[in-house]
């Protein structure tokens, strides 16, 4: 029974040890995902300068800059997962919130339906309420 029991813990700990690789991994992507997103966000600040249609290239800065914010708040959530050993959720939630306000940016640029528009907003509520509910749950259990 013990040598059974140990080939089960071998395995276990061995498949543990794939899965933080594999974290370790798609954080090191992210990060670099991260650094290219910003960079890029840099190069379009500088493009502004020489922009014919200013509200344009404000809106294309903006797009950038809350896409590398949803690259980090995933990545938040791979480094809080090497600190806890747990899934943390509402790092995701404020990612969805942000890629949300995104779309919400481009209301004026592209023609929507207004029942987009509608589920957009709602979406955007419940992910604030979400956010709010577990992140007062995910703190009780911290503390």
């Amino acid at each position: 029974m013990v040598p059974f029991k140990n080939r089960v813990d071998t395995v276990i700990s061995t498949l543990s040890g794939v899965t933080m690789s594999i974290y370790l991994l798609i954080a090191v992507s992210l990060s670099l995902l991260a650094i290219i997103s910003f960079y890029d966000v840099a190069l379009q600040m500088a493009a502004l300068v020489h922009a014919g249609d200013m509200t344009q290239g404000v809106l294309q800065v903006l797009h950038a800059l809350l896409l590398t914010i949803i690259i980090v708040e995933i990545l938040e959530t791979v480094t809080a997962y090497f600190r806890t050993s747990r899934v943390q959720v509402t790092p995701i939630l404020i990612a969805g919130i942000t890629a949300m306000v995104r779309r919400v940016l481009t209301f004026g640029v592209e023609h929507l339906d207004p029942i987009d528009i509608g589920m957009t907003l709602a979406a955007i509520l419940v992910l604030t309420v979400a956010t709010i509910y577990i992140g007062r749950q995910e703190r009780a259990d911290y503390y």
